[in-house]
């Protein structure tokens, strides 16, 4: 099976120590959002996890711990943006972010590793001429570090119009105009682009279009075949594979102003207050009334189905 880690939070960025002893105490417990007394537990055992999922805006935090990782196939995420403390106030500096992505592939191999330039919006500062400058920049410094330029356009879900009121759609013309400029300067270091949740519009000029996070992609990381159930992606418009994520919203403390998984700073700082490194939940701990399910788990491999070269 696969576990997330990074579709509420980032973990690596802020979590390292919890996930780390959550890897030695060999389970995590995981509150449902929309109901909190449901609560999942999942063993942590490369037995029955297949491969683990990350996304993060800096990895380095969890570099101390990667042994705890090698029993298990990992998928990272990483993103680096042009943006400034204006728009990402506690994201790390760009060219440090750089190194370390450049250091997490050589220690996990490119088939396990994407960047992500996202999300892309426009205004007097950052210009489509910036993004391209800057685009160019980043991949030309990630050259032979990974395959894989995930590409979307801002979206204005309600907690990013509370915490980003000045933030505009970037329209269709704009967006073909400048994907397909992103997609030459991609391919020319060895990268693919894939748009997230942007439909197929930019499929002509290249894009693969097809998700930014499918099953075949964690294939591809571990070199060996899944035989996954179906599941659907977390939107209507995703047909990326998302599953079984241990984190929780308004827990990340980058509190960059286009993010849809926070409600804003004071609720995140009050959150974040509740964290116990060692509670088996990565906010708070097990409380009165909590019905614990403990989720069914087998390995996807398929021992039977060989990886084509």
């Amino acid at each position: 099976m696969i576990i997330n880690t990074g579709q509420r939070t980032d973990i690596p960025a802020f979590y390292a120590p919890w996930f780390a002893g959550r890897l030695k105490a060999g389970f995590v417990c995981v509150r449902n959002p929309y109901n909190p007394s449901q609560v999942s537990r999942y063993r942590l055992d490369p037995s029955v996890v297949d491969v683990i999922g990350f996304c993060t805006k800096n990895p380095a935090p969890m570099f101390p711990y990667m042994d705890l990782l090698k029993g298990y196939g990992q998928y990272w995420f990483v993103t680096i943006t042009p943006y400034g403390r204006d728009i990402e106030p506690n994201v790390p500096e760009k060219h440090k972010l750089i190194e370390d992505f450049k250091r997490l592939s050589d220690m996990v191999g490119v088939p396990s590793i994407g960047w992500r330039y996202d999300p892309i919006f426009l205004s007097e500062r950052y210009s489509p001429d910036y993004h391209l400058g800057a685009f160019e920049k980043i991949a030309s410094a990630l050259e032979g570090r990974t395959e894989t330029a995930v590409i979307s356009f801002i979206d204005l879900y309600p907690k990013v119009r509370r915490n980003f009121p000045e933030a505009r759609e970037v329209p269709r013309e704009q967006r073909l105009e400048l994907g397909k400029a992103l997609i030459g300067i991609a391919a020319r270091h060895g990268m693919t682009v894939k748009p997230c949740a942007e439909g197929d519009e930019l499929a002509p000029y290249g894009a693969d279009c097809g998700g930014c996070m499918r099953y075949s992609d964690y294939e591809k990381a571990i070199g060996k075949r899944l035989n996954a159930p179906k599941r659907k992606g977390a939107r209507a418009e995703c047909a990326c594979y998302l599953s079984c994520d241990i984190g929780a919203y308004n827990t990340c403390r980058h509190l960059c102003r286009y993010c849809y998984a926070n409600a804003g700073p004071a609720e995140v700082l009050a959150q974040s207050r509740l964290h116990d490194p060692k509670s088996p939940f990565l906010i708070g701990n097990y409380m009165d009334g909590d019905r614990i399910h403990d989720v069914p788990q087998e390995s996807w491999i398929d021992e039977q189905l060989v990886m084509e070269g």
